[in-house]
């Protein structure tokens, strides 16, 4: 995928009011985040808590992070920063070249202490193009992408009822909205959450 390409289809991630949501809830979990109403950001005023970018480095518990706008991010996670890969995770599951979205703290030395961290995570609105085991081909404005059903983590909200991990009323066709974490430098995402109607 190309720069751009990423681009366009990291835009479609949780950002601004829902990232905010998340950790004024206190929730790492995607879906608390999108969940939270009236809690958006002016896209138009740059907020110094929150961060995005790809990550170039990682030096202790610092990431070193390029972002979207090629603004360079100093990023430090501590014992107490919720992390979220495709799951609630750990400091050792983040690598050079994931995406990531923060929010915290900036502090006077210009690095942002982070209270959240979402590596990866993509939100995207689709059509299920095609189904074989284990994976979904959606149609995310006229881009495929492939979604690949996780084991033991993938779920689907059918009318907004509890999640459950049988996606047998999953149809081709059928408008979705998936929240996963894409595998960098592909047009493939893990599937976290699905929902669809019943």
């Amino acid at each position: 995928m190309t720069s751009l390409g990423r681009r366009r289809f990291l835009s479609s991630a949780v950002l601004g009011g829902a990232v905010v949501g998340a950790t004024a809830f206190g929730s790492v979990a995607p879906e608390r985040a999108m969940a939270s109403p009236g809690l958006e950001l002016d896209p138009s005023l740059p907020d110094p808590n929150f961060a995005e970018g790809r990550i170039s480095a990682i030096t202790g518990s610092m990431l070193m992070v390029t972002g979207s706008d090629r603004a360079l991010h100093r990023i430090h996670v501590t014992d107490g920063t919720s992390l979220w890969k495709l799951r609630p995770t750990t400091f050792d599951a983040i690598k050079v070249g994931d995406g990531l979205y923060a929010r915290g703290l900036k502090l006077d030395d210009g690095t942002l202490a982070a209270d959240s961290v979402w590596v990866n995570i993509v939100n995207l609105t689709a059509h299920i193009a095609a189904m074989d085991k284990n994976v979904l081909h959606l149609d995310h404005h006229g881009d495929r992408v492939v979604g690949h059903v996780v084991a033991g983590t993938t779920a689907a909200v059918y009318n907004d009822t509890p999640a459950v991990s049988d996606l047998s009323l999953l149809q081709v066709g059928k408008h979705v909205q998936v929240i996963g974490a894409w595998r960098p430098d592909t047009n493939e995402v893990d599937i976290a959450t699905v929902f669809a109607a019943a």
